[in-house]
Protein backbone atom coordinates (compact mmCIF):
# COMPACT_ATOMS: atom_id res chain seq x y z
CA UNK A 1 0.00 0.00 0.00
CA UNK A 2 0.80 3.85 -1.08
CA UNK A 3 0.96 6.47 1.83
CA UNK A 4 1.85 9.92 1.22
CA UNK A 5 2.35 12.52 4.13
CA UNK A 6 2.57 16.15 2.46
CA UNK A 7 4.99 18.91 4.39
CA UNK A 8 6.39 21.64 2.79
CA UNK A 9 5.98 19.60 -0.61
CA UNK A 10 7.61 16.87 1.01
CA UNK A 11 5.63 13.16 0.84
CA UNK A 12 6.46 10.39 2.99
CA UNK A 13 4.17 7.53 3.46
CA UNK A 14 1.06 6.26 5.55
CA UNK A 15 -3.07 5.67 5.98
CA UNK A 16 -6.33 7.48 7.34
CA UNK A 17 -9.59 7.38 9.50
CA UNK A 18 -12.17 7.91 11.94
CA UNK A 19 -13.52 5.41 15.15
CA UNK A 20 -16.44 7.96 15.94
CA UNK A 21 -19.03 9.00 12.91
CA UNK A 22 -22.72 8.25 11.15
CA UNK A 23 -26.22 9.12 11.20
CA UNK A 24 -29.49 10.27 9.03
CA UNK A 25 -31.40 12.48 7.14
CA UNK A 26 -33.18 14.85 8.98
CA UNK A 27 -35.81 13.80 11.35
CA UNK A 28 -36.11 10.10 9.75
CA UNK A 29 -35.29 6.75 11.40
CA UNK A 30 -32.01 7.26 10.44
CA UNK A 31 -29.89 5.77 7.45
CA UNK A 32 -28.48 1.95 7.74
CA UNK A 33 -24.80 1.69 6.50
CA UNK A 34 -25.48 -1.72 6.43
CA UNK A 35 -28.57 -1.97 4.76
CA UNK A 36 -27.52 0.88 2.04
CA UNK A 37 -25.02 0.90 -0.13
CA UNK A 38 -25.96 4.32 -1.27
CA UNK A 39 -24.81 5.62 2.52
CA UNK A 40 -21.54 3.84 2.35
CA UNK A 41 -19.68 6.16 1.02
CA UNK A 42 -20.85 6.28 -2.59
CA UNK A 43 -22.03 9.73 -2.55
CA UNK A 44 -18.86 11.28 -1.15
CA UNK A 45 -15.98 10.25 -4.03
CA UNK A 46 -13.75 12.17 -1.96
CA UNK A 47 -12.44 15.69 -2.75
CA UNK A 48 -10.04 17.00 -5.15
CA UNK A 49 -6.74 17.41 -2.73
CA UNK A 50 -5.18 19.71 -5.74
CA UNK A 51 -7.97 22.65 -6.06
CA UNK A 52 -8.30 25.33 -3.64
CA UNK A 53 -5.41 26.01 -1.73
CA UNK A 54 -5.51 22.50 -0.55
CA UNK A 55 -2.31 19.81 -0.31
CA UNK A 56 -2.35 16.25 0.50
CA UNK A 57 -1.28 15.86 3.88
CA UNK A 58 -2.22 11.99 4.23
CA UNK A 59 -3.58 8.94 1.77
CA UNK A 60 -3.50 4.95 2.19
CA UNK A 61 -4.55 2.46 -0.06
CA UNK A 62 -7.21 -0.18 0.74
CA UNK A 63 -8.88 -3.05 -0.40
CA UNK A 64 -12.25 -4.31 1.44
CA UNK A 65 -13.79 -7.86 1.45
CA UNK A 66 -17.16 -8.35 -0.15
CA UNK A 67 -19.57 -7.66 3.47
CA UNK A 68 -16.52 -6.84 5.84
CA UNK A 69 -16.15 -4.11 7.87
CA UNK A 70 -12.70 -3.47 9.15
CA UNK A 71 -10.24 -0.86 10.59
CA UNK A 72 -6.34 0.16 8.69
CA UNK A 73 -3.74 2.39 10.45
CA UNK A 74 -0.49 4.18 10.26
CA UNK A 75 1.77 6.28 11.60
CA UNK A 76 4.46 8.84 10.31
CA UNK A 77 6.32 10.88 11.77
CA UNK A 78 6.42 14.85 11.03
CA UNK A 79 9.69 15.93 9.81
CA UNK A 80 9.34 19.50 10.42
CA UNK A 81 6.37 21.88 12.25
CA UNK A 82 3.52 22.62 10.15
CA UNK A 83 0.55 24.83 11.29
CA UNK A 84 -2.75 23.85 9.19
CA UNK A 85 -5.84 26.29 9.15
CA UNK A 86 -8.05 23.73 7.00
CA UNK A 87 -8.69 19.94 6.63
CA UNK A 88 -10.76 18.32 3.60
CA UNK A 89 -11.75 14.11 3.44
CA UNK A 90 -11.07 12.61 0.67
CA UNK A 91 -13.23 9.37 1.20
CA UNK A 92 -13.73 7.28 -1.79
CA UNK A 93 -16.41 4.30 -1.72
CA UNK A 94 -15.41 2.10 0.93
CA UNK A 95 -14.57 4.76 3.61
CA UNK A 96 -17.14 4.71 6.51
CA UNK A 97 -15.16 7.31 8.54
CA UNK A 98 -12.20 8.72 9.92
CA UNK A 99 -9.76 10.16 12.57
CA UNK A 100 -6.84 11.87 12.91
CA UNK A 101 -4.44 12.02 15.90
CA UNK A 102 -1.22 13.26 16.96
CA UNK A 103 0.83 9.49 18.45
CA UNK A 104 2.94 10.19 21.03
CA UNK A 105 3.99 6.12 21.89
CA UNK A 106 7.00 6.43 19.45
CA UNK A 107 5.89 2.89 17.97
CA UNK A 108 7.27 2.57 14.04
CA UNK A 109 5.88 4.95 11.09
CA UNK A 110 3.71 2.48 8.57
CA UNK A 111 0.61 1.10 8.26
CA UNK A 112 -1.31 -2.09 10.16
CA UNK A 113 -4.25 -3.77 11.01
CA UNK A 114 -6.34 -2.05 13.47
CA UNK A 115 -9.34 -1.67 15.67
CA UNK A 116 -11.52 1.05 16.35
CA UNK A 117 -9.87 2.11 19.45
CA UNK A 118 -6.50 2.54 18.44
CA UNK A 119 -6.61 6.31 18.53
CA UNK A 120 -4.18 8.52 20.72
CA UNK A 121 -4.15 11.05 23.22
CA UNK A 122 -4.73 14.21 20.91
CA UNK A 123 -7.19 14.79 18.24
CA UNK A 124 -6.17 16.47 14.80
CA UNK A 125 -9.32 15.99 12.43
CA UNK A 126 -12.45 13.85 11.95
CA UNK A 127 -15.01 12.74 9.08
CA UNK A 128 -17.55 11.06 8.10
CA UNK A 129 -19.56 10.68 5.00
CA UNK A 130 -20.17 13.86 2.88
CA UNK A 131 -18.46 15.84 5.64
CA UNK A 132 -17.13 19.22 4.09
CA UNK A 133 -14.38 21.11 4.04
CA UNK A 134 -13.14 22.68 7.20
CA UNK A 135 -11.54 26.36 7.27
CA UNK A 136 -10.04 28.13 10.62
CA UNK A 137 -10.96 31.68 11.20
CA UNK A 138 -7.90 33.76 10.21
CA UNK A 139 -4.78 33.44 12.35
CA UNK A 140 -6.29 30.26 13.88
CA UNK A 141 -4.29 26.55 13.15
CA UNK A 142 -3.51 23.46 14.78
CA UNK A 143 0.15 22.84 15.10
CA UNK A 144 1.81 19.23 14.69
CA UNK A 145 5.64 19.71 15.74
CA UNK A 146 8.98 18.20 14.16
CA UNK A 147 9.49 14.58 15.70
CA UNK A 148 5.32 13.94 16.33
CA UNK A 149 3.43 11.07 14.37
CA UNK A 150 0.31 11.24 12.69
CA UNK A 151 -2.06 8.42 13.67
CA UNK A 152 -4.41 7.60 10.99
CA UNK A 153 -7.44 5.05 11.73
CA UNK A 154 -9.57 4.39 8.76
CA UNK A 155 -12.66 2.59 9.34
CA UNK A 156 -13.31 0.84 6.11
CA UNK A 157 -16.96 -0.76 5.46
CA UNK A 158 -17.79 -2.66 2.22
CA UNK A 159 -21.68 -3.90 2.38
CA UNK A 160 -21.90 -5.31 -1.36
CA UNK A 161 -20.82 -8.71 -2.44
CA UNK A 162 -17.78 -7.58 -4.30
CA UNK A 163 -14.25 -6.30 -3.24
CA UNK A 164 -13.65 -2.39 -3.23
CA UNK A 165 -10.28 -1.09 -3.65
CA UNK A 166 -9.09 2.86 -3.31
CA UNK A 167 -7.31 5.09 -1.74
CA UNK A 168 -8.43 7.36 1.05
CA UNK A 169 -6.82 10.46 3.10
CA UNK A 170 -7.20 13.83 4.19
CA UNK A 171 -5.81 17.29 2.40
CA UNK A 172 -4.94 20.46 4.18
CA UNK A 173 -4.25 23.91 3.99
CA UNK A 174 -1.05 25.47 6.11
CA UNK A 175 0.29 28.56 7.19
CA UNK A 176 3.21 30.26 8.28
CA UNK A 177 4.34 30.48 11.75
CA UNK A 178 4.32 34.18 11.73
CA UNK A 179 0.27 34.07 11.00
CA UNK A 180 -0.52 32.32 13.50
CA UNK A 181 -2.48 33.89 16.63
CA UNK A 182 -4.26 30.82 18.14
CA UNK A 183 -3.55 27.52 18.47
CA UNK A 184 -6.28 24.98 18.37
CA UNK A 185 -7.69 21.91 19.05
CA UNK A 186 -10.38 19.07 19.17
CA UNK A 187 -12.16 17.36 21.60
CA UNK A 188 -15.08 14.87 22.11
CA UNK A 189 -18.05 16.57 24.19
CA UNK A 190 -20.52 13.14 25.13
CA UNK A 191 -20.95 10.41 26.79
CA UNK A 192 -18.72 7.18 26.72
CA UNK A 193 -21.56 4.89 27.58
CA UNK A 194 -25.51 5.00 26.80
CA UNK A 195 -28.47 2.86 26.03
CA UNK A 196 -30.74 3.52 23.38
CA UNK A 197 -33.97 1.36 24.24
CA UNK A 198 -36.28 0.96 20.98
CA UNK A 199 -38.64 3.95 19.70
CA UNK A 200 -37.57 7.63 20.05
CA UNK A 201 -34.95 7.74 22.96
CA UNK A 202 -32.30 10.79 23.91
CA UNK A 203 -29.51 11.01 25.54
CA UNK A 204 -28.05 13.87 27.36
CA UNK A 205 -23.93 14.85 28.81
CA UNK A 206 -22.08 17.71 30.24
CA UNK A 207 -18.88 18.54 29.42
CA UNK A 208 -16.89 21.58 31.87
CA UNK A 209 -14.53 23.60 30.39
CA UNK A 210 -11.61 23.94 32.81
CA UNK A 211 -10.40 26.94 31.39
CA UNK A 212 -11.60 29.71 29.09
CA UNK A 213 -11.79 29.73 25.28
CA UNK A 214 -13.22 30.03 22.01
CA UNK A 215 -15.45 27.15 20.49
CA UNK A 216 -15.09 27.82 16.49
CA UNK A 217 -16.69 24.97 15.17
CA UNK A 218 -19.27 21.94 16.51
CA UNK A 219 -18.70 18.84 14.28
CA UNK A 220 -22.08 16.47 15.24
CA UNK A 221 -21.54 12.58 15.33
CA UNK A 222 -23.97 9.15 16.00
CA UNK A 223 -24.33 6.59 13.98
CA UNK A 224 -27.40 5.24 12.00
CA UNK A 225 -30.45 5.30 14.40
CA UNK A 226 -29.86 9.40 15.01
CA UNK A 227 -31.99 12.33 13.67
CA UNK A 228 -31.24 15.40 15.97
CA UNK A 229 -28.26 17.07 18.21
CA UNK A 230 -28.77 19.85 20.21
CA UNK A 231 -25.78 21.62 22.07
CA UNK A 232 -26.46 23.97 24.56
CA UNK A 233 -24.21 26.48 26.70
CA UNK A 234 -24.48 26.42 29.98
CA UNK A 235 -23.29 29.54 32.11
CA UNK A 236 -21.74 28.85 35.64
CA UNK A 237 -22.84 32.33 36.49
CA UNK A 238 -26.43 31.18 35.59
CA UNK A 239 -28.31 31.14 31.98
CA UNK A 240 -27.62 29.35 29.03
CA UNK A 241 -28.16 29.77 24.89
CA UNK A 242 -28.38 27.12 22.56
CA UNK A 243 -25.42 26.98 19.67
CA UNK A 244 -26.78 23.77 17.67
CA UNK A 245 -29.88 22.30 16.72
CA UNK A 246 -29.75 20.68 13.64
CA UNK A 247 -31.48 17.25 12.05
CA UNK A 248 -29.00 14.81 11.85
CA UNK A 249 -27.61 13.04 8.60
CA UNK A 250 -25.22 10.29 8.07
CA UNK A 251 -24.72 11.22 4.56
CA UNK A 252 -24.35 14.77 5.33
CA UNK A 253 -21.59 14.95 8.38
CA UNK A 254 -20.99 18.75 7.78
CA UNK A 255 -18.99 20.85 10.17
CA UNK A 256 -21.05 23.89 11.63
CA UNK A 257 -18.84 27.11 11.78
CA UNK A 258 -20.16 29.27 14.50
CA UNK A 259 -20.47 32.51 13.69
CA UNK A 260 -20.12 34.77 15.89
CA UNK A 261 -18.21 32.05 17.64
CA UNK A 262 -18.89 31.31 21.32
CA UNK A 263 -16.77 32.31 24.17
CA UNK A 264 -16.80 30.56 26.87
CA UNK A 265 -15.69 31.02 30.86
CA UNK A 266 -13.89 28.40 32.81
CA UNK A 267 -16.67 26.31 34.47
CA UNK A 268 -19.07 26.89 31.66
CA UNK A 269 -20.49 23.77 30.12
CA UNK A 270 -21.36 22.33 26.95
CA UNK A 271 -24.73 20.01 27.06
CA UNK A 272 -24.94 17.88 24.38
CA UNK A 273 -28.61 15.86 23.29
CA UNK A 274 -28.80 12.88 20.79
CA UNK A 275 -31.97 12.20 19.56
CA UNK A 276 -32.48 8.94 18.41
CA UNK A 277 -35.45 6.85 17.00
CA UNK A 278 -34.38 3.30 17.12
CA UNK A 279 -36.25 1.20 14.97
CA UNK A 280 -34.25 -2.34 15.28
CA UNK A 281 -36.46 -3.49 18.08
CA UNK A 282 -33.46 -3.88 20.42
CA UNK A 283 -31.68 -1.90 22.85
CA UNK A 284 -28.31 -0.28 21.68
CA UNK A 285 -25.06 0.19 23.48
CA UNK A 286 -22.32 2.50 23.19
CA UNK A 287 -19.88 1.12 20.23
CA UNK A 288 -18.37 1.76 17.07
CA UNK A 289 -20.15 -0.22 14.56
CA UNK A 290 -22.51 1.32 12.86
CA UNK A 291 -25.22 -1.80 14.72
CA UNK A 292 -23.78 0.33 18.18
CA UNK A 293 -24.49 4.30 18.42
CA UNK A 294 -22.33 7.17 19.84
CA UNK A 295 -23.10 11.00 21.22
CA UNK A 296 -20.46 13.39 20.55
CA UNK A 297 -20.46 16.63 19.56
CA UNK A 298 -16.60 17.32 17.82
CA UNK A 299 -15.72 20.58 19.40
CA UNK A 300 -13.08 22.81 17.54
CA UNK A 301 -11.71 25.85 19.83
CA UNK A 302 -8.83 27.43 20.65
CA UNK A 303 -6.35 28.05 22.84
CA UNK A 304 -5.40 24.39 23.49
CA UNK A 305 -5.27 23.22 26.67
CA UNK A 306 -7.08 19.36 27.00
CA UNK A 307 -5.19 16.78 27.97
CA UNK A 308 -7.66 14.40 26.51
CA UNK A 309 -9.88 14.16 23.44
CA UNK A 310 -12.73 13.15 25.54
CA UNK A 311 -14.71 15.90 27.79
CA UNK A 312 -17.76 13.83 29.67
CA UNK A 313 -18.74 14.95 33.07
Amino acid sequence: MKTRLLFANVCLGTVLALAPACGDDGGGSGADASTNPDVDASTNPGADASTAGFETLITGSFTIPAGSEIYRCARVTVPQDMYISAFQAIAPLGTHHTVVTIDSSGQSDGEFDCGAGTLSDQMLYASGVGTDVLEFPQGVAMKVSAGQQILLNLHLYNVGDQPISGTAGTSVKTMPVGDVVHEAEMLFAGPITLSVPPGEQTVQADCTFQNAATIMTVWPHMHQYGTNMRVDVNRSGGGSEMIHNEPYAFAEQKNYPKTPMIQMNAGDKVHVTCTYMNTSGSTISFGDSSDDEMCFAGLYRYPKTAPSPFCVF
